[in-house]
């Protein structure tokens, strides 16, 4: 039988934040070998990791990760506040978007599989990636801002074209974070369908309730649309910072948004 020190013992509990018992015992089995122990702790405890993926994971953190042409964020979910605030949760999701960047599409690669059977390992919750989105653009003219607000919860990403400064494209992400009522698309074109036709027939039906003639009630209905659409498209909210603008003017000419993404943890995607 090897003889396992105390350093060993401790080692392998700081690479995988169990007990002293359980490393004791793992490194037993592996005869001593530091990387099969590690492994074996991660085969024997993932199985009962995974009788804990029916809890709730409402909890966790947004990840984002830029280079070049290229953009990632990614949601990792957690079951408490407390594990979503540890450094190594926090790291881990940063290790996350920088994987997903790499890869080639959104699907989780077995290195991003790892880093979650690790986390469960350590903290015993149902770890899980709630989402993932890969964004790329063209080389040379493609931009992008990012805000992450400071608990983690919310995270914002700006694809944009054009020579868009950094502080102003962050700016914008950090409106989109804070915006109320939240930006729904770019434009008014952009805003889904069955949301304006709800919008539209709730007027029509508060005009008609009121009882205004009908040529009066389109024009109500006109009037009020247009408010909506200034109320909930990106480019014609004010901005929150500065209400004598609005982001279209921020923007300003020769450049133009692509895209946004704005997630909080643990919201219905």
């Amino acid at each position: 039988m090897a003889d396992i020190s105390a350093k060993e013992v401790m080692s392998l509990r700081n690479k995988t934040g169990l007990a002293m018992m359980e490393c004791k015992k793992a490194l037993t089995e592996a005869g001593g070998d530091l990387e099969k122990a590690e492994n074996l702790l991660r085969t024997k405890l993932k199985g009962k990791m995974e009788t804990r993926t029916d809890r709730v994971a409402g909890e966790g953190r947004i990840g984002i990760a830029v280079e070049g042409n290229n953009a990632a964020i990614v949601e990792l979910k957690a079951e408490t506040d407390f594990t979503a605030k540890n450094d190594n949760f926090i790291e881990a999701t940063n290790q996350l978007a920088k994987l997903a960047l790499a890869g080639d599409s959104v699907e989780p690669t077995a290195d991003m599989n790892a880093i979650i059977d690790n986390l469960r390992i350590t903290t015993g919750e149902n770890i899980s990636i709630g989402r993932v989105e890969r964004l790329s653009g063209d080389a040379g003219s493609t931009v992008y801002g990012q805000y992450i607000h400071h608990d983690g919860k919310t995270g914002v990403l700006i694809q944009a074209q054009g020579e868009l400064a950094d502080d102003t494209i962050k700016q914008i992400a950090m409106h989109v974070a804070a915006a109320m009522p939240r930006p729904l698309g770019l434009s008014s074109e952009d805003i889904p369908a069955d949301l304006v036709e709800k919008e539209k027939k709730f007027r029509i039906e508060q005009a008609i309730e009121s009882g205004k003639p009908e040529s009066i009630a389109e024009k109500i209905v006109e009037g009020g649309m247009r408010k909506f659409f200034e109320d909930v498209a990106l480019l014609e909210q004010d901005f929150v910072m500065d209400g004598s603008k609005k982001i279209k003017d921020l923007v300003g000419s020769g450049c133009s948004l692509s895209s946004f993404t704005r997630w909080q943890v643990g919201e219905a995607e």
